[in-house]
């Protein structure tokens, strides 16, 4: 193949892709004209591409001729072991998180230079949070984030530091001599906790997950009311996912104390801690 015929197949799946990225939560359904608009392709174009891309599944068709993202993409993604793979070894370990704890947990993996969420289950009464599954956020004031920060490259940590920190609350650490010491604290203990640094009114508490290498791959959190949550109390539990998650994906983790069978939590013991420590 010469290098003309190689950047003409790089073009196609380039605009391909574009295609794809112009949908979002914010606009689920798109018509040609939009699609054509959000890529700034000629409408020629981006009816050639909607045309095979629906043909493909990629892209299903409403009645009334706007087009959505096709089941055939959903397909394809679960075969991503950093997506619906991990969450799918997961989500026994959410679920007994969330049900000792009545509160939101979180998976999440790093993408680049932000978080990408895999995984979150809402407890009843738990605190508005403003993640979603398979949305992105920034990783210095998350506590999955932090988690994933603090164990990733020396450049991704400088090239992070480098750019401009939003400020969420009048809490968020937005100087990077505060969050280069946050990190440090991270790796220290083991968890993150991020007190009011998204919205006013919650605290994450973080641990990383482990993979097959030993390197940290995810990050699991409960994030909770900030008046009334005890993060001294939600971090073992937390680890203790954590571990149990790293175990199913077969790292070697060496034997360390955790939170232990029927602990209580907030005065309440619950049988669902015992199956968070293996018991």
């Amino acid at each position: 193949m010469d290098d003309g015929h190689r950047s003409a197949n790089v073009s196609v799946v380039g605009r391909a892709l574009s295609v794809l990225e112009a949908f979002s939560p914010a606009t689920p359904v798109l018509s040609l004209t939009d699609i054509s608009r959000h890529t700034e392709l000629p409408l020629t174009t981006a009816y050639r591409l909607v045309k095979e891309l629906t043909a493909h599944g990629a892209l299903e068709r409403e009645p009334d001729g706007g087009y959505r993202i096709g089941l055939h993409l959903w397909e394809i993604a679960a075969l991503a072991p950093r997506g619906l793979g991990l969450r799918e070894l997961a989500l026994p370990y959410l679920s007994d998180l969330g049900h000792v704890t009545r509160e939101n947990v979180q998976l999440a993996v790093r993408e680049h230079l932000s978080v990408l969420y895999v995984e979150r289950l809402a407890g009843r009464s738990s605190v508005p949070v403003l993640t979603r599954v398979g949305g992105r956020f920034a990783l210095t004031p998350t506590g999955v984030g932090r988690v994933l920060l603090a164990h990733a490259p020396a450049q991704v940590q400088e090239q992070v530091l480098a750019q401009p920190v939003a400020r969420y609350t009048e809490h968020t650490l937005c100087d990077p001599v505060r969050i280069r010491r946050a990190l440090a604290e991270v790796r220290h203990s083991g968890v993150a906790v991020c007190w009011r640094q998204v919205t006013p009114d919650s605290v994450s508490v973080a641990a990383p997950v482990h993979g097959a290498g030993g390197d940290v791959v995810a990050a699991v959190s409960v994030v909770a009311h900030a008046d009334t949550a005890e993060p001294q109390a939600l971090a073992p539990l937390v680890q203790v996912a954590a571990r149990g998650i790293s175990r199913a994906l077969g790292a070697p983790l060496p034997a360390s104390p955790g939170a232990r069978p029927g602990e209580v939590v907030r005065g309440v013991t619950d049988p669902a801690t015992a199956r968070l420590n293996g018991a």
